[in-house]
């Protein structure tokens, strides 16, 4: 059977384009043939398809494209209308480095982005893969980013034996040598579109692959298996818990998260730490943002992030409008939000997930043990 030696590096990046010209995908932030990209466009799509999906991305680009059509109206958005709008997206450092580098290209490059992979890695949020694949789609610049797709392609292509992430070096090194000094951005695009369409994690479609030919993976029965990984560490499980007040004209609190750290600038519902001590969070009113008759709300809401697994408890209380926060609710971070407004809030999938379990028990209105208070008296027949 034919092996990687039947086709050089050439061979493979004029097989690809051709590939690519008659299948690429029609992607918004895509220049079409013969029209120069627009770099915003493409940072801005380049930052969004992190840890994301294509499906994910296309109508929270289009919006973000309607608010904010070019870099100077991005720099002169607020942080936090910006996160409202990142809402759901997940890895909100992603929403904040994207602001800051807006306006660092701004104030710095006179609202242009630098050309040069270099330039581009010194702006906030941008790394080596971000940097090469807006140095390379954005600029024509030889440069070769690697995504997740292009991982997976390029080490079937050359049968990687090496388990990830320590094959990620050799992978690097053979994305290179393939990369064209022509079109080396159309030639990126179109790995990542081999890796999304024919060449994907479980039964890829090797029979439609334009470099079937020269792929060694497909010739060693390898394809359906590589890259190899090594096993993941298993996630730890912590827990805390959540308190949600409702106001009686129908807002509830919520508090803005410190800048950096895990969903930094972000809402949330008051919060105690979250721990991995003990099988559950015990039930406490210690950090409770202020004084009420707090009910715990049957079920606990579970979300998963990157690293951990997360447990809460949710507590529900019903409080008169002249009601004051304490201490450990940190006042200076808070602000009542009417519940009409809570899906303009930049509230991370974690917090609408409190909220709804909170806010549905009040529309059901369970029996719910309710913490600290003692229980009603039945009032006498007459």
């Amino acid at each position: 059977m034919a092996g990687a030696a039947d086709l050089h590096n050439q061979d493979y990046a004029r097989a690809l384009l051709a590939w690519y010209d008659r299948e690429r995908r029609l992607l918004p932030w895509r220049a079409a043939p013969g029209v120069a990209p627009d770099p915003y466009r493409v940072w801005l799509s380049e930052i969004m398809l992190q840890q994301t999906t294509v499906k994910a991305v296309l109508p929270r680009y289009a919006d973000f494209l309607r608010r904010w059509p070019d870099i100077a109206a991005l720099a002169r958005a607020e942080l936090g209308e910006v996160l409202a709008a990142w809402a759901g997206l997940g890895y909100y450092a992603r929403a904040r480095n994207l602001h800051a580098c807006a306006r660092e290209v701004v104030a710095r490059h006179g609202g242009r982005f630098p050309a040069t992979e270099a330039e581009l890695r010194a702006l906030p949020g941008i790394g080596d893969y971000t940097a090469a694949a807006i140095a390379a789609i954005a600029f024509g610049a030889r440069a070769t980013p690697i995504d997740g797709n292009i991982e997976r392609v390029v080490a079937r292509l050359f049968a990687v034996a090496t388990p990830l992430p320590a094959a990620k070096p050799e992978i690097r090194s053979l994305a290179l040598a393939l990369t064209p000094d022509e079109r080396a951005g159309d030639f990126a695009q179109s790995l990542m579109d081999l890796g999304a369409t024919l060449c994907s994690p479980r039964r890829p479609a090797c029979g439609l692959c334009p470099v079937v030919s020269g792929c060694e993976a497909h010739a060693q029965g390898l394809a359906e298996i590589l890259p190899y990984r090594d096993a993941k560490a298993e996630r730890s499980t912590r827990r805390g818990v959540a308190f949600v007040a409702l106001r009686e004209d129908n807002t509830v609190l919520l508090r803005e998260r410190p800048l950096k750290g895990l969903l930094g600038g972000m809402l949330e519902t008051p919060s105690s730490p979250w721990t991995e001590r003990g099988e559950k969070a015990a039930p406490t009113l210690s950090h409770a943002p202020l004084k009420a008759q707090w009910r715990e709300v049957p079920g606990l809401v579970a979300h998963t992030f990157t690293h951990f697994h997360l447990e809460l408890s949710v507590y529900f209380a019903e409080v008169p409008a002249e009601a004051k926060l304490n201490a450990a609710a940190q006042p200076q971070h808070c602000r009542w939000v009417q519940v009409r407004n809570l899906h303009e809030a930049a509230l991370p999938s974690l917090m609408r997930k409190v909220l709804a379990h909170a806010l549905e028990e009040k529309r059901a209105r369970p029996q719910a043990r309710v913490a600290g208070a003692q229980p009603r008296a039945r009032r006498r027949s007459a």
